[in-house]
């Protein structure tokens, strides 16, 4: 079996666009990826067709042997577009490999350790302004089966936050808190946006809530920072979503950055890639909770992951979505009693609907966080894509 070509498709999903590829193969199997990569779509898309020459005429199955050579060859190693841009072409092939041998990508990384896994929500909050309208929210998500929640509260504070922001953000936590109580927990986000001694003041606030973790507190430039943050707080940590190799949490590991590792299967290299991270985190006894925010194949390739990694402990799961998330692939999510179930047909187990894709083209889109309208995340009409 031999590869005979790559397309890349870009479906605009509100937020951010989706990045899709295909890889085609001379005995007719094709594999699908993702790497969507948000508001650096198109860059990612020629990143994955420069990839495309280190492909044509080899065996699909050598999965190892073509990652190895073309991080090798990239000379400007690392970083989001190259490593979303092979992260996308080898989740393809190891569909390929699955469904030529007819059996889960997981199969072939080791076997299950387990047939579903817990999931906390993001995007419930989704429209949500004053705190009275996330407790309602967050009552709707916790009657759908959640075992965590997931917001950022801070509005559009940078680096500082005044007393009044940090009033406001807290009284959003206390009344989420106040409506689910001890049912699920709460983790509260950063985004990355805070400088050390305001991620501190924040993380010590935090603490009567007994939130789960503090994500990204700063940003993610500088890992001995987040060390520090992590030191002088008593609430955990989680980081790692903007990490793109196991050369970087290596060095996480060596300064002993967050309390929970969260790498992202469409940014970090792929699918196992993830596996030596969550082995290297594994060893220590660190649980991986990977970031999962994209669209239905990166989450078909981080359910395989969960189903053969032992240290999987939460799955991030997007309570809704776009109105038309069911129309572009074949995706059957089911969702039952707080968790997602992991398909075993073969390989990861999804089909992209390329007709319907093209429905929905490229829109330009940047980054909301700072702009005031941090929960406008999902559009009218947005709904379950799970059953």
């Amino acid at each position: 079996m031999k590869v005979t070509g790559i397309k890349t498709y870009i479906c605009h999903a509100y937020r951010t666009n989706w990045v899709f590829i295909k890889v085609m193969t001379d005995a007719g199997i094709t594999g699908v990826g993702e790497a969507t990569l948000e508001m650096r779509e198109l860059t990612v898309e020629q990143a994955i067709k420069e990839l495309e020459r280190y492909l044509l005429g080899r065996d699909p199955h050598d999965i190892e042997a073509f990652v190895h050579d073309t991080y090798r060859d990239a000379y400007w190693r690392g970083g989001p577009v190259l490593m979303s841009a092979l992260a996308g072409v080898e989740m393809a092939l190891w569909d390929i490999k699955g469904k030529d041998l007819c059996v889960p990508v997981y199969q072939l990384l080791g076997g299950r350790v387990r047939e579903s896994v817990p999931c906390y929500a993001n995007g419930w909050f989704a429209g949500a302004k004053t705190p009275e309208e996330f407790a309602a929210k967050a009552k709707i998500a916790v009657e759908a089966g959640f075992s965590g929640l997931k917001w950022d509260p801070f509005g559009r504070e940078y680096m500082n936050i005044s007393p009044a922001k940090l009033n406001e953000a807290l009284e959003c936590i206390r009344a989420v808190k106040d409506a689910v109580g001890n049912q699920v927990h709460l983790i509260i986000e950063g985004h990355g946006r805070f400088n050390v001694p305001t991620a501190i003041r924040i993380g010590h606030a935090l603490k009567e809530y007994s939130i789960l973790w503090f994500e990204e507190p700063i940003p993610p430039d500088d890992k001995a920072g987040l060390a520090w943050v992590r030191k002088k707080i008593d609430i955990p940590v989680s980081g790692g979503e903007r990490l793109y190799s196991r050369y970087e949490y290596a060095e996480y590991l060596r300064l002993e950055c967050a309390d929970y590792w969260q790498p992202d299967v469409s940014h970090a290299g792929g699918i196992m890639e993830l596996r030596k991270i969550a082995a290297l985190a594994e060893s220590h006894y660190i649980p991986v909770c990977p970031h999962n925010p994209s669209g239905p194949v990166a989450n078909a390739a981080t359910l395989q992951l969960a189903a053969c990694t032992p240290n999987f402990y939460l799955l991030e799961t997007m309570s809704n979505d776009i109105p038309y998330r069911g129309e572009i692939s074949n995706e059957k999510v089911i969702f039952k009693n707080g968790e997602m179930f992991i398909p075993n047909t073969p390989g990861l187990g999804i089909e992209i609907n390329e007709d319907a894709i093209a429905k929905y083209p490229y829109e330009c889109r940047n980054l909301r966080h700072y702009e005031g309208n941090l929960t406008d995340i999902r559009p009218q009409g947005q709904k379950k894509y799970f059953v």
